[in-house]
């Protein structure tokens, strides 16, 4: 787990002279878990949309596996290998719970049936294999939470991005979806980058933590460490924001 898989070199993003993201790097290896995390407006969803394509950086480099990303549509981003969740849910509300998650299996299959069939081992491992022939509308938000994983998880992702998915999920519900990532993870060796404000699962799943705050990095290294970190403590943990 030594070579760099996904790297964010100098990455800044402003907007009507907003400076949202502000120089940051990082770097994670093949296979790994890292969270970001930080106050709200702290640039992490801008940080995720950035890598995603849905905004071209104003500076910087994103590579993945040594392809850059910069500069590229969504859909060519998804094709090199990173899915994301989004912090709203929005499924297709005119399909089936199975119809959406076979939606992601179309980006690398022509075949409907072979995309339904892989729908139903993903929902299968998420738990919601019950309710594939139901409409969105007719499930709980945990529910349609795990449905916007299982749509990302449809695409094969080489990188899974996957933002707050975990927020109002009662503690049991949290601890089942770690578990889920840590065996999606430990089985494929999928690399995950998560943005969460529930500390439990941040802990439980990451094995690094990179912080930001006024779209600046402060803090990056292992869970245990950041969390004692003083500015971290200052600008996040301390402000009863968990």
């Amino acid at each position: 787990m030594n070579r760099s898989f996904l790297s964010v070199k100098g990455v800044s993003k402003s907007f009507r002279g907003l400076k949202a993201v502000s120089d940051v790097s990082f770097e994670m290896p093949a296979g790994s878990i890292h969270a970001l995390i930080g106050p709200n407006g702290a640039g992490k969803t801008t940080t995720f949309n950035v890598i995603a394509g849905v905004y071209a950086p104003d500076t910087g480099s994103i590579q993945l596996d040594g392809i850059s990303l910069a500069g590229k549509r969504p859909d060519q981003i998804c094709h090199a290998g990173v899915g994301r969740t989004f912090q709203i849910v929005r499924p297709f509300h005119a399909l089936t719970v199975e119809e959406n998650v076979a939606v992601g299996a179309l980006r690398w299959t022509n075949d409907v049936k072979e995309a339904k069939a892989y729908a139903q081992g993903v929902l299968k491992l998420l738990g919601l294999a019950e309710k594939s022939y139901v409409r969105p509308d007719s499930i709980t938000l945990p529910d349609r939470k795990r449905l916007e994983v299982a749509r990302a998880l449809a695409t094969k992702p080489k990188l899974l991005l996957l933002d707050e998915v975990m927020a109002g999920l009662r503690p049991t519900e949290t601890d089942q979806m770690v578990e889920t990532f840590r065996r999606i993870n430990g089985e494929t060796g999928m690399t995950i980058l998560l943005i969460e404000h529930v500390m439990r699962a941040v802990m439980a799943l990451s094995q690094q933590v990179i912080v930001l705050h006024h779209g600046e990095l402060i803090s990056t290294g292992l869970p245990e460490d950041v969390v004692r970190d003083p500015k971290v403590l200052e600008c996040y943990l301390g402000e009863g924001s968990l």
